[in-house]
């Protein structure tokens, strides 16, 4: 799924467009026991209610492709008789009303979801009549041939309310806090099936984590099956690890600079684009050479890219470039610089040391402080000896 396709199914988690049909939840404690089970019609629920799932139900389908929210695809051997893909089929055209089917799905989630408090695991079921589009792009409604139906799973941590004092303004008074169990914006999530050309696609499913470090192989595997890809944090120290691997000993500040350029230019390029840019062993052959990698060390590139990412893999450019910081980093000194003003930086041989020079006009700051970088011609130097008086 992409950009696009993403949010028009958030646009249903409205009042005026909504399509859910059903909702069911399970409360699980710190024990891993089920507390609390229902399932009723979701428009049957309070208003205010409503809002708040509609909330939580966005933030599901939020943050960047390829990073909070990754396609996955099942196996053949899990869309076959007995597989994960099989067994959403059943629970998604139960349209959430068998209670077996819903008692085991939340035995796959309690059993595999590694948190070590309480939880609310939400499952609701829509049925989206996608409208059709012009040849100018603009959705004819009463041109819907296509009926999207999918389950969306949410699992939330629930967490105590801090401690603290509040106004009653029954009794015009302040006293303590009543501490109340909320319920918080998703941890982990899925969209099944997945939305793709604005169509139903059982092969694929969409996976969401809060934190893209923390994706919980165990609950992909065995709750949904899918093929799981690279993690965005293992996607960098990959491209990392490709960088050191092909530069060796030579590497230098400029040509790691020039790719770091190329790439982010490479980004700005496609940022309208709604699909993820992804990068192949070709793509990335490209970058190098035209950052000035020398021949020489691109002998080896093809070898140290298949042992680091493998000879088929894409790496996600948003997942592997610094688009909104520029660092570097000494042992004793750390240098931030505006990503798009890299050039600043010069690499330079002075007195025999190898420096970083810095150009700099005459506005400086030290811990807030206004500085100019010399003294102004003529200005008198204070010494020990000088009497602050004579100054």
């Amino acid at each position: 799924m992409n950009k696009k396709e993403v949010l028009e199914i958030r646009k249903q988690f409205s009042p005026a467009n909504c399509a859910i049909t059903r909702i069911c939840g399970c409360y699980v404690d710190h024990e891993k026991s089920k507390r609390l089970q229902s399932r009723e019609a979701f428009l049957s629920l309070p208003e205010e209610e409503a809002f708040k799932y509609f909330d939580i139900f966005k933030k599901t389908l939020s943050g960047t492709i390829g990073k909070n929210m990754l396609n996955m695809e099942f196996p053949l051997e899990q869309e076959m008789p007995g597989g994960t893909q099989e067994f959403l089929l059943k629970l998604k055209n139960s349209k959430l009303q068998d209670d077996m089917l819903l008692e085991e799905f939340y035995d796959k989630v309690i059993e595999n979801y590694i948190y070590e408090e309480n939880y609310y695991i939400i499952l609701i079921h829509a049925m989206y009549d996608v409208p059709g589009k012009s040849s100018d792009d603009l959705e004819m409604y009463d041109a819907s041939d296509v009926v999207y139906e999918y389950l969306l799973c949410s699992i939330c941590p629930v967490s105590l309310s801090k401690a603290g004092l509040c106004y009653n303004a029954e009794d015009n008074r302040i006293e303590d806090r009543i501490r109340d169990w909320i319920v918080d914006m998703p941890d982990k999530g899925f969209l099944f099936p997945a939305f793709n050309d604005r169509n139903t696609d059982l092969h694929g499913v969409l996976y969401y984590t809060k934190k893209s470090s923390d994706l919980q192989e165990e609950l992909i595997d065995q709750v949904l099956g899918a093929k799981m890809p690279m993690s965005a944090d293992t996607q960098k120290e990959t491209f990392q690890a490709l960088i050191e691997d092909t530069l060796g000993e030579d590497g230098d500040y400029e040509t790691v600079r020039n790719i770091h350029d190329t790439l982010n230019d490479l980004i700005e390029e496609h940022k309208e684009e709604p699909e993820p840019l992804a990068l192949d062993k070709t793509d990335m052959r490209k970058i190098f050479e035209n950052s000035g990698v020398s021949n020489e060390q691109m002998e080896s590139f093809d070898q140290v890219f298949e042992e680091n990412a493998g000879e088929k893999t894409s790496l996600l450019a948003a997942n592997i470039a610094e688009t909104k910081k520029f660092h570097i980093e000494t042992p004793d000194v750390v240098i931030k610089v505006n990503p798009e003003r890299s050039d600043l930086i010069e690499t330079r041989m002075i007195d025999g040391r190898q420096c970083l020079v810095i150009p700099v006009d005459d506005h400086i700051e030290i811990n807030g402080i206004h500085v100019r970088t010399m003294k102004r011609p003529g200005s008198i130097e204070r010494t020990q000896d000088t009497d602050p008086a004579e100054v």
